[in-house]
């Protein structure tokens, strides 16, 4: 075999491998959804069983699951849009207009998510309380806002360094504003890169748990309120909890399997000049 072959078959297996080992918790879970209880705990692990949809009735006579999804995809996308409003404008300005403190100001925003969220979980809590957010819609959006915000404008910042000068040089000599530098050169230059953050925000959103167990109980509930909603005192039902996690995470997979070819354009955006 050539050697450029085998190479390229052995990298070829070792991605197949990586892949299959990121999908297997996944490929498990809606296998464990489809049994019953006793074989969900059976040791060891039964591979061939009758399957039944016992476990999907039961979770959809249990709670509304179309309420939790419509907080999910509201909330994702409140505070993807909130957080992209804000990280444009303030990556732009570090991005073309960087100061002595830039890069500390960067780094500072991105320390804040070194910090475990319980230890802010009391101000937030009490702060949301007098104001009237527990349990609201709005109250997690700017949560997940504040959460996402460093990401998102590290990305952006990222991305917008990538642009030409000269572009935006040029747009300044024929009159543009920085407003019609953002809106006209700076935006759809950097659509790729814009529309692979936000993919990534929303995902980070829709998988956000903490916060949405700890400042809501029905109202503003997402679907990661729906999953812990299936443990109980007595104990985890695995089948049940497997079947409500495969439905809860299947419209995310589903877009994310969908917007994969811009999700990868916009991490690679710039790469190669």
């Amino acid at each position: 075999m050539h050697p450029k072959t085998r190479e390229k078959l052995i990298v070829t297996l070792v991605g197949w491998l990586a892949a299959g080992l990121i999908f297997f918790p996944i490929f498990w879970m809606i296998l464990t959804s489809f049994k019953t209880e006793v074989e969900a705990i059976a040791t060891p692990p039964k591979l061939f069983f009758s399957p039944t949809l016992e476990n999907y009735i039961t979770v959809r006579e249990r709670a509304d699951y179309i309420h939790f999804a419509l907080n999910s995809i509201i909330i994702s996308v409140g505070a993807t849009l909130l957080a992209t409003l804000i990280a444009v404008p303030a990556s732009y300005a570090m991005a073309f207009f960087p100061g002595k403190r830039t890069k500390d100001l960067l780094l500072w925003m991105l320390s804040t998510k070194m910090m475990p969220a319980v230890g802010v979980l009391i101000p937030i809590y009490l702060l949301f309380r007098d104001a009237g957010a527990i349990d609201t819609r709005w109250g997690l959006i700017i949560v997940y806002t504040l959460m996402n915000l460093p990401i998102v404008v590290w990305m952006l910042y990222t991305f917008f360094k990538e642009v030409p000068k000269e572009i935006l040089e040029a747009g300044r000599m024929d009159g543009a504003k920085p407003k019609d530098e953002v809106r006209m050169l700076l935006l759809p230059l950097s659509l790729p890169g814009i529309a692979s953050t936000a993919l990534l925000s929303i995902i980070l959103c829709w998988n956000e748990a903490f916060w949405s167990l700890n400042l809501t109980t029905s109202n503003a509930a997402p679907l990661t309120a729906f999953i812990a909603s299936f443990s109980a005192p007595e104990g985890l039902f695995w089948a049940k909890l497997s079947a409500a996690s495969t439905i809860a995470i299947a419209p995310i997979l589903i877009f994310g399997w969908m917007s994969q070819r811009q999700l990868v354009r916009g991490l690679t955006f710039g790469a190669v000049k």
